[in-house]
């Protein structure tokens, strides 16, 4: 499994952007998808994830704020995020749970700038 995140950048605080974590390879086997994201200097942090079936949770400080869906014929996780508060600014990761392993992809930079 290989996973493409996109859609970071800069934005103004109470801006909006939408991120994109496109998977490849063997993606029948993938049960879950996560966005984890990773402020400077501090540790790697779960951010939302979504099964299969489409059930999906949000880590507390991003309810009502962050939605992650998924487009299963797109092969393809988002992350809108509306309201964004400078607090946010983070590398955001996605992974991938297939079974017993999971697969990461690179980062994508997210700054909203107060």
């Amino acid at each position: 499994v290989q996973l493409q995140a996109s859609g970071g950048g800069l934005v103004q605080a109470g801006g909006s952007l939408r991120l994109s974590c496109a998977a490849s390879g063997s993606i029948f086997g993938i049960d879950v998808v996560g966005w984890y994201r990773q402020a400077p200097g501090k540790q790697r942090d779960w951010v939302a994830s979504i099964s299969r079936d489409g059930t999906a949770d949000h880590v507390d400080s991003v309810k009502g704020r962050f939605t992650i869906s998924r487009d299963n014929a797109k092969n393809t996780v988002y992350l809108q995020m509306n309201s964004l508060k400078s607090e946010d600014t983070a590398v955001y990761y996605c992974r991938a749970f297939v079974g017993p392993h999971n697969y990461w992809g690179q980062g994508t930079l997210v700054t909203v700038s107060s």
